[in-house]
């Protein structure tokens, strides 16, 4: 089986929704994020990647880590990731640019779609649902 190593991040808008996206010729929506380039940091990666996915600039510094974990991956066969995953303070707005064919913000107290990534239904969104 293969391991994949990314880094993703947790955004919200100002209605408290969860930002999740589709990457092109894929079906399942995930958080913005993806590989570490030579030399980076899981979260100098997640901040690159969120800007280069839809345009939201924060430095690696502010990204707060909510945790590590093991899943599915959503669109390889085969295929485990080992996600570092963090949430950005503040709320955003996002445009999708790069790999990114479509947004959708998710509201957290609603039915959730059956289109999402394993790491956030399995481990993600239960994280966020935990009291602090």
């Amino acid at each position: 089986m293969n391991v994949i190593v990314v880094s993703a991040v947790c955004v919200y808008n100002q209605a408290g929704q969860l930002l999740t996206v589709r990457k092109r010729g894929t079906e399942k929506f995930m958080h913005p994020g993806g590989k570490p380039e030579a030399g980076e940091s899981a979260a100098e990666a997640a901040s690159r990647e969120l800007l280069e996915e839809v345009g939201i600039e924060v430095s690696p510094e502010d990204l707060e880590l909510l945790g590590v974990w093991h899943a599915v991956a959503a669109n390889e066969d085969q295929t485990t990731i080992e996600a570092t995953v963090f949430t950005a303070p503040g709320t955003w707005e996002a445009q999708p640019s790069a790999e990114i064919a479509e947004i959708r913000w998710l509201d957290l107290d609603a039915p959730l779609p059956g289109d999402l990534a394993p790491l956030l239904t399995d481990h993600v969104l239960p994280a966020l649902a935990a009291p602090n």
